[in-house]
């Protein structure tokens, strides 16, 4: 079998079934089998999803296990000698599947390709992610893009071909079953965020190279399954950034990175405190960013305990 699509889901039914139909509408030409792994879902996305595409496969956990964990059930169980990791919130366009395995037939040496993201008036998303350093998580990211597009490549720059990169985002990302077979499957101490740029990053340094390939274009309606539960997935963030250092940058890279996330977000909480302050707390976006730092903030000053982030709603 050429393709196994994976598609973990999490109360996002109706954009599940949009997605799942534009699969089986512009695949024709490749050998497929698309799986979904349910977590928890309340909203009837399975009975849905099942009603409309008897021809998926389906997974269906009680509770939600988060993206590592739903996604390596899958992968143990797929057949197909590409796997194609998709989230619920995409919509796939014509041709853009075949455009990814077309690039990895005809480059052995790539163990994964992404898509190039789009917004849904087509506008390009960022869907290259290069592996965190100091730099990128304390400083500004659109400023070092802009300072240095080559080491850090993003959506501004217009790339007619396809170009080796870090790492790519994981809301579409094609890999080699070869490099699963060496590498094995995600870090299930990832819950969410980071664990595919964690994977890429094993990926690469067992010698294989990741591409992004621009003329395979995926809509994608970004963070609708976490829009809801805004403070814990803040807190998810966090939590897989310090995870990703510890494991592999080392415990002098994670202090710092602790100390220096701990700093901004403590200046960032007093900035939107007294604005919000001086407006009377009529402004809702401030209000809104305020309550997510202070959540963050209280995390960490509680030595950031576990049942703090999204696995609480599982």
């Amino acid at each position: 079998m050429d393709l196994s699509v994976i598609i973990v889901n999490w109360n996002t039914r109706n954009l599940l079934l949009e997605c799942l139909n534009s699969i089986y509408q512009t695949v024709k030409t490749v050998e497929m089998e698309v799986w979904v792994v349910d977590n928890g879902s309340t909203d009837g996305s399975i009975a849905a999803a099942g009603e409309r595409f008897a021809e998926t496969k389906f997974i269906q956990n009680r509770v939600n296990f988060g993206f590592a964990r739903a996604n390596n059930q899958a992968l143990n169980m797929a057949a197909g000698r590409y796997l194609l990791l998709l989230n619920p919130d995409t919509k796939v366009s014509e041709g853009a599947i075949e455009k990814l395995i077309f690039f990895m037939d005809s480059h052995p040496e790539v163990g994964v390709a992404g898509a190039q993201l789009l917004n849904s008036d087509a506008s390009k998303q960022n869907s290259i992610a290069n592996f965190p350093s100091l730099a990128t998580e304390l400083l500004n990211k659109s400023l070092l893009r802009w300072l240095f597009p080559n080491r850090f490549p993003g959506k501004y720059r217009h790339y007619p071909v396809p170009i080796e990169v870090d790492s790519v985002i994981g809301a579409c990302m094609m890999v080699r079953r070869d490099v699963i077979n060496q590498v094995g499957l995600f870090d299930e101490e990832y819950f969410l965020f980071l664990e595919e740029t964690d994977w890429c990053y094993r990926i690469k340094k067992a010698g294989w190279k990741i591409y992004h390939v621009p003329q395979a274009e995926i809509y994608h309606f970004q963070g609708k399954s976490t829009e809801a539960e805004r403070k814990r997935a803040k807190v998810e963030y966090y939590r897989s950034r310090y995870h990703f250092f510890k494991k592999n940058k080392g415990n002098l890279q994670w202090a710092i990175l602790l100390v220096g996330l701990l700093i901004r977000l403590g200046f960032e909480l007093l900035f939107m405190a007294a604005a919000s302050l001086v407006t009377f707390f009529t402004n809702k976006g401030w209000r809104k960013k305020l309550s997510i730092y202070a959540y963050v903030f209280w995390w960490h000053l509680r030595f950031c305990p576990g049942r703090m982030g999204l696995k609480l709603t599982g």
